[in-house]
Order: structure tokens, then sequence, then C-alpha cells
């Protein structure tokens, strides 16, 4: 039987090997945790490489994703659907072994991981579900949700201010069934880190709240063994274990050293690692020993097997709760959703009012809340502005974890990776609000959300110079174009109660991507429609005002600038002008239109056109041509009343009025 080194080797040479081939990669990582991986993997990780999408496995993360050939190796021998030929093509075009982890190329990986420190970000997120998912439907003799989340992590992720912000709040949360495994190689890119990383991370850790266990060997198969179980055992925090390693471990020139962090190794010091961990075997070969002890196809099913047995005795002694699991676990909405959400909307727009978009968010929350006992709710310490507590919001608690709204702190990166962690553990539709200014704290989570597809909702209210008098640090101007121009990412800016609805009803609907939900702070005044009009807001944009025949000129706006629109129209036709007024709630959608559609609302015959809105100009010129005229912010905001700076800045009814007349005599 070949032994424990021997089987930690078999990553080591699949690893070094690929990253020859590819002539690109970080061997030095892969190397270095071989040892703990196959411990945690081989002794510990409940998983069924036959069934990736398990609900009860236990989830992996490898935060330092820059060492993915670990985890792609570890996918391999464990037996997933990631053949050899899979790793030859590391680093490939269209190959399932991408640099860096990528969410859906291969099965097995939980999360992409590459910016480093959102990997155990995403893992505090995970935690989260599944203790809420225990605290809500296990019952005394039915635990069926009951798993770990463990994440590898390096020295990069713990310098990432983001790692402070989710570990912070994980040891606050109590998050037992968290076990996170520091690589502690004292190596980064640029070499030895103690120039300029010499925190005392155990102490750090202690301060969060977490057990640290330290100083463990991670190439002494055995104390590894050891700490995890001591991990396991603690239920009421999280568990850091301190890995003492060294990168490269197996090359005996490189090792030890940054020159096999990021780097292939090379024929030469290949050809030494080989003699020095006693591995004969030519490039991408494993012998069928080795393979058989690695092979987690029949132990995992077995796992699986027995849950299935125990969801079949929940089933019976609790079916509506079984069957709300499994829609849950699915993804799957409930079967009155679509009906009871568009009869809320159809009484929205039967009973008009005035208020602000954010106000008319926390009206739809408290409708579609009860709908939807998979919310996860939660807000960067401003649940108070954001409006997202609704009547059903239920804090969740270290010692309470059965609630659906987390109280994030002053955390807007954290929040936002650890709703992707949220949404990619499964069972929950999470959304998280801040202002939109501080959506740039977390612009690369709201990135990684819309690379991996996921259903996570951003609220961000407070939208533009109409925050008024907390001035231009605060007041958004160019995070509306950076948000449309994010590939995957459904951007939504309502003008009105009606529109609001719509885009939280689009947005929980949506399977295949995140959204961004922009509201005001100041009241806005509801729009008349028709049934054909409230049908339109789903399609992004549509006509809101129209007039006898073909339009001699075309007004498009957004948000708060529809009523200025409205307003410059009705002059305009007072006057006995063919003006059309488009309310574009959502660019995205929008363009994601058929072009018939498209030219039914802007018609390419029209070129008169005004586009209106209180951000960057940039976005709207693909709307109105070079020819056509944009009311927007070319600066930052200033310090002042909302209805002044609208003034000083020339985002009025005068101006749009102004400018269409400009047009309309040419």
């Amino acid at each position: 039987m070949p032994s424990r080194k021997q089987l930690a080797n078999a990553i080591r040479a699949l690893s070094m090997d690929a990253v020859q081939k590819a002539n690109s990669g970080h061997p030095g990582a892969p190397m270095g945790m071989a040892d703990i991986a196959e411990v945690l993997w081989r002794d510990f990780l409940k998983h069924n490489p036959q069934n990736p999408n398990w609900a009860d496995r236990d989830r992996f993360v490898l935060s330092n994703g820059h060492g993915s050939m670990l985890l792609y190796s570890l996918l391999h021998l464990s037996g997933y659907e990631l053949g050899i030929d899979d790793l030859k093509q590391f680093r490939q075009l269209h190959s399932k072994t991408p640099g860096h982890p990528e969410y859906g190329y291969a099965p097995g990986v939980e999360t992409t991981t590459g910016p480093l420190g959102q990997g155990i970000t995403n893992a505090v997120g995970m935690a989260v579900a599944e203790k809420s998912l225990a605290a809500q439907f296990n019952r005394p003799g039915h635990a069926i949700v009951d798993h770990f989340t463990y994440v590898f992590l390096g020295d990069g992720c713990l310098m990432e201010g983001i790692s402070h912000e989710a570990c912070s709040l994980a040891g606050t949360l109590g998050l037992g069934k968290l076990i996170a495994f520091w690589d502690d190689n004292g190596i980064s890119i640029d070499g030895e880190v103690e120039g300029w990383f010499t925190d005392d991370t155990p102490a750090r850790f202690k301060a969060y709240g977490w057990q640290v266990i330290e100083s463990v060997d991670g190439h002494d198969a055995e104390a590894v063994k050891a700490a995890i179980e001591q991990a396991q055992a603690e239920t009421g925090k999280p568990t850091l274990i301190c890995c003492k390693t060294v990168i490269g471990y197996g090359a005996p020139n490189k090792g030890g050293s940054h020159d096999c962090h990021g780097a292939p190794l090379g024929d030469a010091e290949i050809a030494a690692s080989r003699e020095f961990l006693q591995w004969p075997h030519a490039p991408f070969e494993i012998p069928a020993d080795i393979y058989a002890e690695w092979d987690g196809k029949a132990k995992g099913q077995s796992a699986e097997q027995s849950w299935q047995q125990k969801l079949a005795a929940y089933r019976a002694a609790y079916p509506e709760l079984a069957a709300e699991f499994e829609r849950r676990s699915k993804g799957e909405l409930p079967a009155n959703w679509a009906s009871d959400s568009a009869a809320y909307i159809a009484q929205l727009q039967a009973n008009p009012a005035n208020i602000a978009t954010r106000k008319a968010s926390q009206n739809a929350l408290n409708a579609f809340g009860p709908l939807l006992p998979e919310f996860m709710g939660g807000s960067a310490d401003l649940a108070g502005s954001n409006l997202t507590i609704w009547s059903g919001s239920k804090p969740l608690t270290h010692s309470d974890a059965s609630g659906n709204y987390i109280y994030y702190g002053v955390r807007e990166f954290g929040m936002s990776a650890m709703m992707n962690g949220i949404a990619l553990h499964g069972g929950f539709v999470p959304y998280g609000a801040t202002f939109l200014m501080f959506m740039e704290y977390a612009r690369n989570a709201v990135r990684m959300a819309a690379l991996m597809k996921q259903r996570v909702i951003f609220v961000y209210t407070h939208d533009s110079i109409g925050l008024g008098e907390d001035g231009p640090t605060h007041q958004p101007v160019e995070q509306l174009t950076a948000l449309r121009a994010t590939p995957n990412l459904m951007n939504w800016r309502p003008c009105d109660q009606v529109e609001s609805a719509v885009a939280w009803q689009a947005a929980i609907e949506r399977t295949e991507g995140p959204s961004s939900l922009i509201f005001t702070r100041q009241g806005l005044p509801q729009q008349e429609r028709n049934a054909e009009q409230l049908a339109g807001i789903r399609r992004g944009g549509y006509v809101l005002l129209d007039c006898d025949g073909t339009p001699e000129l075309i007004l498009i706006a957004t948000g708060s600038e529809v009523q200025l629109a409205m307003s410059a129209a009705a002059q305009l036709q007072q006057e006995g002008r063919k003006v059309r007024v488009v309310s574009m709630p959502s660019t995205d959608v929008f363009d994601a239109q058929d072009a018939s559609y498209r030219e039914q609302v802007l018609p390419a015959a029209v070129s008169r056109r005004v586009a209106v809105e209180a951000g960057s100009k940039d976005g709207w010129y693909k709307y109105v041509g070079l020819n056509g005229r944009i009311i927007g912010m070319d600066t930052f905001g200033e310090s002042a009343p909302a209805d002044q700076l609208f003034a000083h800045f020339g985002i009025t009814s005068d101006q749009v009025l102004a400018a269409a007349r400009e047009l309309l005599s040419q």
C-alpha cells in the first residue's frame, strides 16, 4: 500500500508537470500544501465525486487560487470527471483547468478564486448558509444539514483587507463548522514576507473569537490529522490551523524560496525533484495503486446514500419541511410566486404613491418577503438608510442562526463576497445593501458574482447628487457606468414604486447572474401606465409617453430624472411638438431585447434624442448618438440640499427643454 507521502507526492508530481507543460503557473503552493490536502481529502472531506452538487457535501475552497493545480490534482485523483488530458491542458483555451479555479468549468470547483482574500470570504458565506439552513430545517434526530466548510489560504489572503472583514464577522457569528488552514510558508511573489507581513496572525484570529491551533507541521500527516480532529470538536468557534510548510516542498534547489512561487520549476529542477521525492514515474503518470488509494467514488457514494436515507426519514416525519428544503436546494421559487408578485405590482399601479424608491424597495420586501423564506438580507451598517429590514426580518446571531437578516457592519466588500458564498452554497437568495457610492469598496466582489453568474442581489440606495448635503464623497457619478459595463450584471434604476417592485421581481427570478437595484433617497412621483406599459417595464425600456404618429424627438431617462423628462415633454406637447418619453430602468435588459422591439421603442429614423440621468454621461451616447444631447454629470458633486444641486448642475426640466428645443430647431 502506498504511504501517505507517496499519495501526497502524486499531487506534487501532477502539479509540477502541468505547470511545466503550460510553461506558466504556480507550483509552490500545491507542492507545499500537498500533505495537508492528502489528510483532509482522504480522511475527512465528505464529498461524492459522482455527484459534485450533493446538498450536504463539505465545501472546500482554495482561497489561494493561484495554486490551482492542487485543486485540479485532488479532483482528478479523487475520481471527479477531470481526466489526465484535462490536466495536460492546464491554462489552455477552453480547458476545464484554467489558471485559477473558475466556478462552472470543472466539477468540484466550489467558487472562483484568484483575487486573494475573496475565497476565505466566500467560505465564511458558505458557513453562514450551512449554519442557518441547519437552524431552520434540522429537527431532533434529523440532522439533514450537517457539513463543514474547509479553506486553504496563504499569506496573501491574510494581507488583503477583506480577510479582516470576513474573519472578524465569522468569529462574531460563531461559525463552528468553518475550518481554515493557513499555509504559513513565509514566502510571497516578492520574496520573504518578513519585510512586509509581520502580523501576529494567531493573536489576530484569537481576538476575532476563533479557535487557533498553532505551530502544526504541515508535512506531518499525523499532526495535521490531530489538528483537524481538534477543529471539528470545537462547535462554537471557527478554527484557524496554522500550518508551517515549505513552499515547493520536494524541489531541492528552489523549494523554500520565491523562485518556485509563480514560475515553472524547469526540466532540471523537476528531474531533481523526482529524485528527491523518489518518484520515478514519467510526467502525468500515476501508478494504479496510488489511483486506487485516492479514489473517493465508493466512499462518497456510500456517504450520500446514508444521507438520502436520513432525508427519507425526515421527509416521512416532516413532509412540508422536507419539500421546502428540497425546493430551496434546487433554487426554485414557490409555486405561487409568479401570480402573487404580479398581483402586488398591479395593485401598486392602481394605487399611486409618491415615495422615494428606497422606500418602495422596502415595501416590495414586505410584499415579497413572506413569499420567500429563502431571502437572506443584510446591510453594511446602513439598514435605516437602505431600508432593507422588512416586517419578517430576523437577525442571524451567534446563538440563533435561524434568522434571515445579517448585520454585516461597515464591511461592504466582505458583505458582497459573503453573499457570493451564500449563493454558491445554495438554499438562499441573498441581498445586501449600501450606498451606491460605496459599491466601490465592493467592486471586485460584484464582478466575481457576475463572473460566476450567481443569483445575488446588490441593493444600492442614495443613487445620485440627490443624496444632498453629505457631499461629493457620498454622491455617485461614475458608478452607474461601471455597473452597466460589467458583463452578466443586470442593473435597474427605477423611477417610481411600480418600477421598483418590477426590478425586485426580475432580480429574484433571475437565476443566471446577479442584479443591482439602484434607489433614490428623495421622493418621486408615480407615473401613469396602461397594461402594455406595465408589461414593458420588464423589457428594460418602454414608451412611457407617446404622441400621434412618428415622434420628432425622443426623451430617454431613468430613475429620478424620468419626472424631468415627463415635465419637459408635457410642455413640448403643449407647444404642438411630437415628443416621446422612454423610461429605461434597465439598459442591460433593454439591450437584450430583440431588434424589432428596440426599433419600436427607439426608431432609428428619429435621430433627435435627449437622455437625462444624474450621473456620468458616457454610457448614453449609444442611445442618443453623437448628434444627440445628454443632460448629466461631468464633474463630482457638491454639498448642498438636493434641489439646489440639481439646479446647480443643470439637471432640470428646463435644461431638458432647452436641449430639446435646440435639436428641434435644426
